[in-house]
């Protein structure tokens, strides 16, 4: 095994890294903690170690970094009591750089059982700056947060905002240009349809169907079946299938219980929890609660179901045209969520969509595609104006189609902006 750490440390360290889309993330190259990127497979969690390499390799000697990917076929199976071989390797090699600084990045290390044991001991004893990635977020977990209390700074990562979207396919952002604009608001249709997952974005209809395909089988079996040992396989591609063709819909487990049954499938209501569980772990599937100041009330009322990426409704729903309002009620939550792990939506005499709080800020958004019919936009402003008492706030969102318009509703501040524009200025 060490010969082999030896090829794949060198190998990597002669290698030129394919450019990349620059992701708006910024993450340290000297923290001193554990830096640990998690999120759903495909997400660009590799990428955007690369960028950090990138930017290392201008400073320091590539002979300082150090590059492993645990799905290497090369590496299988890979045991706990195999990692001790990938640092005496290295230091083998370099043996000048036992008592220097060196940058060292496990890509998907979640692979070996019980990695978190050897990284706390080599964070303690050695000088290294550490990078881990996995597919699942327990990373970010109890039980990883006690072998590495202190020691971890996390960084979720999501497909490609709108934003990085538009970078990727080289469409400027200037919402005072008439021009570009128009080229933004035609491209969210097509970011709208089928999400940000990087392959899939110059694919065509076709390739693309079958990458997505790719990625929701990869989810499933690889990090969901293979992982948590998943017995009742039908049951599990079903409820994946649920939540992707009923975005942004209420779900409480007793409905999707008796429902589940009442098609045949053979289940208890534990299973089905641990198994909706399995799909938040890996980043695909997110539950939002009402707002409540209890958690035990939060929990009694049913939770709206949001997917890591619009694209895969397009490949479990056959109807025959696109739930617009859904999809952009989806990204929305994507957006907030990518900025807070606490996203509510709001209900009382009215539901409201969304509220969070961002570094300090309340946020209460609703979406609807349009505004025309005078007893549409009587009942959003007035949920919204509802729920901005309750938070005492003053400003609030409502996201459309195209509608663009600021309103003094019962004194209250209202933006109504369109979804794509809202998005693009980053107004959280």
């Amino acid at each position: 095994m060490k010969q082999l750490f030896k090829k794949i440390i060198t190998d990597f360290q002669e290698s030129k890294i394919k450019p990349t889309v620059p992701r708006d993330m910024d993450i340290p190259l000297e923290s001193g903690k554990i830096v640990s990127l998690v999120g759903v497979r495909r997400s660009g969690k590799t990428s955007l170690l690369y960028q950090v390499i990138e930017s290392l390799r201008e400073r320091v000697s590539p002979t300082s970094i150090v590059y492993v990917n645990f799905e290497d076929d090369r590496l299988f199976p890979l045991e706990l009591s195999h990692l001790d071989d990938l640092m005496e390797a290295y230091y083998e090699l370099y043996p000048f750089n036992r008592d220097r600084k060196v940058w060292l990045f496990l890509d998907e290390i979640q692979n070996v059982a019980h990695w978190e044991l050897f990284v706390r001991r080599i964070y303690d004893t050695l000088n290294l700056q550490i990078f881990v990635t996995g597919s699942s977020s327990k990373l970010l977990g109890a039980d990883i947060s006690t072998a590495l209390r202190g020691r971890t700074i996390a960084y979720e990562v999501f497909p490609f905002s709108f934003r990085e979207y538009l970078r990727y396919r080289e469409i400027e952002i200037n919402l005072h240009s008439s021009r570009s604009s128009s080229f933004a608001a035609n491209a969210f249709e097509d970011y709208i349809l089928h999400g940000g997952f990087a392959e899939t974005i110059a694919a065509t209809a076709d390739v693309r169907t079958r990458i997505l395909s790719d990625y929701a089988d990869l989810i499933v079996y690889k990090d969901i079946v293979e992982r948590h040992g998943i017995k009742n396989l039908a049951l599990m591609k079903h409820l994946v299938k649920y939540c992707c063709t009923n975005l942004a819909t209420s779900a409480s487990m007793n409905k999707l219980y008796n429902d589940f049954k009442s098609q045949g499938f053979k289940l208890g209501k534990d299973t089905l929890f641990e198994y909706f569980s399995y799909l938040n772990d890996a980043y695909a599937v997110f539950s939002v609660p009402v707002f409540r100041n209890s958690v035990r009330e939060e929990q009694r009322n049913p939770k709206k179901i949001y997917a890591v990426d619009n694209g895969f409704k397009s490949i479990f729903d056959a109807s025959l045209s696109p739930d617009y309002g859904r999809l952009y009620e989806n990204a929305a939550f994507l957006y907030l969520r990518r900025q807070t792990r606490e996203v509510f939506y709001f209900l009382q005499q009215q539901e409201v969509d969304f509220y969070c709080r961002i570094q300090g800020r309340r946020i209460i958004a609703n979406v609807c595609l349009d505004l025309h019919a005078p007893d549409t936009r009587k009942r959003e402003l007035n949920g919204l104006t509802e729920a901005m008492k309750y938070f005492d706030c003053d400003q609030g969102w409502l996201l459309t189609r195209s509608h663009e318009e600021t309103v003094i509703h019962e004194g209250r501040t209202i933006s109504i902006l369109p979804l794509w524009k809202w998005l693009v200025e980053g107004n959280v």
